[in-house]
């Protein structure tokens, strides 16, 4: 018939629907056929892991709203009442609270991987800065997140970290009583964050589809960095990654409910089981442990501006760095002294992250600020000057060549003595 898509279905249903919407013949051929480089190790897990947990953030999330009060009498026992009260009320509460913990490690993960094996690299410059978009509707979502239970950590850290707008000459301090809907955290702030909170993670979803179909428009990056030049180097996404995807899927759901039923409570603070009291502050004002490394930054600089603008700098610098490394050659596989680097990186943000849990005296100011130096000197200075000077490996032939001689890891049976060529761009 005229006008109607012609299907390959045999299910007469399927069939059916797909002759008129064609949904079905769209998911085979973005995760059915869709060519991916046969090459994945298991760190490429972790995107399909950070979709699965905002799935079950959203949906936990719509539950808890039903039975939420977003007024500062009542937040922190209707909270106790989801708690006690409400038929699994505890379970949909700690699966959502230790979600945001869980969502933020598949991230962070999936983040390091990207810059372990260059994936921000041409032509993938776009879908890496849509994922730095991503990571900062994460932290917008979890920081009004973590004030909803209105324990005394979520009002003073609500106080404290929109306070730091304040610095902003001029535009500062109208921001921050914006944010408050009034001169004090209170009921209209409450009510904003607990409004925001909802509606964000849907704005996630939709950045996220964002990210996938930039993903599915220049391909996939692989381990070996190098691009897709026959059929021979890839393989249907289904089943191939699908199975492997599920079984890490598996793995990631054990980990979350041995979290949620034997350690529900670990990554929480004491403090935000006392209900909010605005004329005690708690001795130490600490974010949740995903914040710390920039809570460090932000305090290892003497001046308050300068510390916010760090801090957001430490982020936003994430944006430029497809630029910042000048380097030809994607993966670290291939280049043995970023490869070094990248982990000293690493061992920074670790230590960034241990400082900002500790008052800051004594040896903890000396780290947090060694720490904070090494984490933009790492992007600002050495990775252009690494990516002109460094003697790379030589990159092999193909992706096929090493997966089917099972040296995937080296120079792809290239002569040891050959010059790494430049990165073939796509």
């Amino acid at each position: 018939m005229a006008g109607l898509n012609k299907s390959s279905f045999t299910n007469p249903v399927v069939n059916w629907i797909d002759t008129r919407l064609p949904v079905f013949t769209m998911m085979q051929k973005e995760y059915g056929k869709f060519p991916t480089p046969k090459n994945f190790n298991y760190m490429w897990n972790f995107g399909a892991l950070a979709m699965i947990n905002l799935l079950i953030m959203i949906i936990t999330g719509i539950f808890l709203a039903m039975n939420y009060q977003p007024n500062t009498q009542l937040a922190f026992n209707s909270v106790q009442h989801i708690m006690r009260d409400v038929n699994y009320g505890w379970l949909i509460r700690y699966v959502h609270q230790n979600g945001a913990s869980m969502f933020f490690i598949v991230t962070y993960i999936h983040i390091f991987r990207g810059m372990y094996y260059g994936s921000y690299k041409a032509p993938r410059e776009l879908l890496w800065m849509i994922g730095v978009v991503i990571l900062l509707l994460m932290m917008a979502t979890a920081f009004m997140g973590y004030v909803l239970p209105w324990g005394q950590m979520s009002y003073w850290g609500a106080t404290v970290i929109t306070n730091l707008f304040s610095a902003f000459p001029v535009v500062g301090q109208p921001i921050v009583t914006w944010l408050w809907g009034g001169f004090a955290v209170a009921d209209p702030t409450l009510n904003r964050f607990f409004s925001l909170h909802y509606l964000l993670p849907f704005v996630l979803l939709g950045v996220v589809f964002l990210h996938v179909a930039a993903l599915h428009v220049v391909g996939s990056n692989n381990p070996l960095g190098i691009d897709v030049k026959t059929p021979q180097d890839t393989v249907p996404f289904h089943p191939y990654y699908t199975v492997k995807d599920s079984v890490g899927i598996c793995v990631f759901l054990l980990v979350f409910a041995l979290l949620v039923f034997f350690m529900p409570n670990l990554l929480g603070d004491p403090n935000n089981f006392i209900p909010a009291n605005p004329l005690q502050t708690p001795p130490d004002i600490v974010p949740e442990w995903y914040f710390l490394p920039f809570y460090a930054i932000l305090r290892s600089v003497p001046n308050k501006l300068g510390g916010v603008c760090m801090m957001f700098g430490s982020i936003l610098v994430l944006f430029v760095l497809p630029w910042l490394d000048t380097s030809p050659v994607r993966s670290a596989r291939f280049r043995p002294v970023f490869r070094v680097l990248i982990w000293v990186w690493v061992a920074s943000v670790i230590g960034l992250g241990m400082v900002g849990a500790h008052p800051p005296t004594g040896i903890w100011v000396v780290l947090g600020r060694v720490c904070t130096i090494y984490y933009f000197f790492h992007f600002l200075v050495l990775l252009p000057i690494l990516g002109k000077m460094e003697r790379t490996l030589p990159l092999p032939e193909s992706i096929s060549r090493p997966v089917i001689s099972g040296n995937s890891g080296g120079g792809g049976g290239l002569p040891s003595g050959a010059a790494a060529r430049p990165m073939e761009k796509a």
